[in-house]
């Protein structure tokens, strides 16, 4: 007879949903939002079936593939000495990597306004954790940008169609290489050397080493390194595109040191590399290098770090909640106990948060890209890119971490679920593209040299102001307070001498994602009309914004986490 606690998991199995996009209500109202009815229900076939092949062929792929014995492996040579450099993967990671890039999400780059579109898809990617394509295909999306915008029409011609296909034996994927063994933070300080060759325009060589190069095993490289004479910091660092192979089929005059064994993201090979006289493709001026990384590339992974945050988010809150309605406990199903139901409630605010903001972001680089976006707009995305990266990444670990602890003791075990590879994954998503600390500093000078908190804090007042259901009135009222706050906050700090201002980076930075969110996830149940997104959004505001805020003396929170914790 089979043990009835056997019974209950085999159900939990068997609850879990067949496609990601159809049991996700929250990502389709808030496409329909940002799109328009028409728009949504011509893409709406293309995302479901990417939803359901997720669920299925990826989920399956990633759980393989993850397997001790099963990550990637270096092979320099052949078996008669020729050097290759070559990445051996296991077979299960051919399978994910086919369903995600025939899904066209990198193909979309070639028409401007199809960025909100690739984050819906790489979100229902990322709810497997399946970093082994996920980076890749950040790389490749920022590598695309910097093609489509910098390179010459020569190079563009040459490099950029292969990136755009969806055929997944003919297409390339990107790579980048920024980090150096002084740190990744600290661009300014790269030495990999860039000498011109003779007569030909445009063509460098590159020598030196890179010290964390993810997806090693791309077909086109994008690398930072200084040319002779140029000026020290990032004025001098030049951006160049580096072939796999050279044209008669040889390495491109580098060497795999030595494979990256991270805690997480296990599929996606990372690498020390040396390059010895590298032919490369300068793109853009030298001089104005840096700012392509930080405007098109770095910009572009942090909003694709924070949508694959949400993905983990999302398929934590998944498990989750499918596991506490089929695990007993004491003669009942866990999800009974208030306090698992809290937990539930605190995760699916969390998750709500972080894909408002994620999507806001996504939706608002289509503005940009097809010219719409207001200058307040555009302000305001210099500041958000960096603070919902920063905010997204901690909100995923936190997450997933609620998750396993709700799942006890099989949340630990890495072949019952996926959560244990989820976790690894979103500390590693930590760091990638900027760590905290890094984002808040960064998002602290800009504030400083640019006043970008002005446009930012104007457009979340002016979204607020739009939300017109009465029965609302008065979150709106609370969080136009909070952002009052928040822009005096941001003053008091900026008026401190600068060793002073950086103590308080982050929470300056908490204040000003805590506002943008709680805007965005408002305007979200405002145009829904649903009571879990209203729900949400007042929890959030109730936790993050409400000084002193305790439960306790909240008469309406029980039946707020009810509703929340449904979904």
């Amino acid at each position: 007879m089979d043990h009835p606690g056997r019974a209950a998991l085999r159900s939990w199995l068997d609850s879990r949903p067949a496609n990601f996009f159809e049991a996700n209500q929250p990502l389709q109202r808030a496409l329909r939002m940002h799109w328009g009815d028409e728009r949504f229900a011509a893409l709406r076939p293309r995302l479901s079936a990417f939803g359901e092949t997720s669920a299925t062929t990826i989920d399956e792929a990633a759980r393989v593939n993850d397997r001790i014995g099963n990550h990637p492996r270096l092979d320099s040579y052949t078996g008669i000495g020729e050097q290759t450099e070559a990445i051996e993967f296991h077979p299960s990671y051919y399978i994910a990597g086919r369903a995600a890039y025939e899904s066209g999400m990198l193909a979309v780059q070639a028409q401007p306004g199809n960025i909100l579109f690739q984050g819906a898809l790489f979100y229902l990617l990322c709810h497997n954790g399946e970093m082994g394509h996920a980076c890749p295909i950040a790389c490749t999306a920022g590598l695309i940008l910097a093609l489509q915008q910098r390179a010459d029409p020569a190079i563009r011609a040459r490099f950029l169609p292969p990136l755009l296909c969806d055929r997944y034996d003919e297409l390339q994927h990107g790579a980048q290489f920024l980090t150096e063994v002084q740190g990744g933070s600290d661009v300014g300080a790269n030495t990999l050397a860039a000498a011109p060759v003779a007569g030909k325009p445009d063509v460098w060589q590159l020598s030196g080493e890179k010290w964390f190069c993810s997806n090693i095993n791309a077909q086109q490289f994008l690398v930072t390194a200084r040319p002779e004479g140029a000026p020290e910091g990032t004025r001098g660092l030049g951006l160049f595109l580096v072939p796999r192979t050279r044209e008669d089929g040889r390495v491109n005059g580098f060497r795999i040191r030595r494979l990256k064994n991270k805690i997480g993201t296990r599929t996606m090979a990372s690498a020390e590399v040396d390059f010895a006289g590298a032919l490369a493709y300068q793109l853009g001026p030298i001089e104005a290098g840096f700012k392509t990384v930080v405007e098109l590339v770095l910009n572009t992974s942090r909003q694709l770090n924070a949508l694959a945050c949400c993905g983990l988010m999302a398929r934590a809150l998944l498990e989750a909640r499918a596991y506490a309605s089929q695990r007993h406990a004491f003669g009942q199903a866990i999800n009974t106990y208030t306090l698992v139901r809290e937990t539930l409630a605190d995760m699916a605010v969390a998750h709500a948060a972080a894909l408002a903001s994620s999507l806001h972001l996504a939706a608002l680089v289509d503005r940009m890209q097809t010219g719409v976006a207001s200058a307040r707009e555009q302000g305001a995305y210099r500041l958000l890119v960096n603070l919902n990266k920063y905010a997204t990444s901690i909100a995923a670990t936190a997450t997933v971490h609620q998750a396993i602890e709700l799942f006890g003791g099989n949340g630990a075990i890495e072949d019952f679920s996926v959560l244990p590879r989820l976790y690894r994954d979103a500390i590693v998503l930590e760091s990638w593209e900027g760590t905290h600390n890094v984002l808040c500093l960064q998002a602290l000078r800009d504030m400083a040299r640019y006043r970008v908190h002005e446009p930012f804090l104007a457009e979340l007042e002016a979204i607020v102001a739009a939300i017109q259901r009465p029965q609302l009135g008065h979150i709106c009222t609370e969080i136009a307070s909070a952002i009052a706050a928040a822009r005096a906050l941001a003053e008091r700090v900026l008026a401190l001498e600068p060793r002073a201002a950086e103590a308080h980076a982050r929470r300056l930075a908490d204040a000003l994602i805590a506002v943008a969110q709680a805007a965005y996830l408002l305007r979200d149940a405002a145009w829904a009309e649903d009571d879990s997104m209203r729900a949400l959004a007042e929890l959030f505001v109730r936790q993050h914004l409400r000084p002193g805020y305790s439960p306790l003396d909240d008469a309406a929170y029980l039946t707020l986490v009810e509703l929340a914790a449904a979904g």
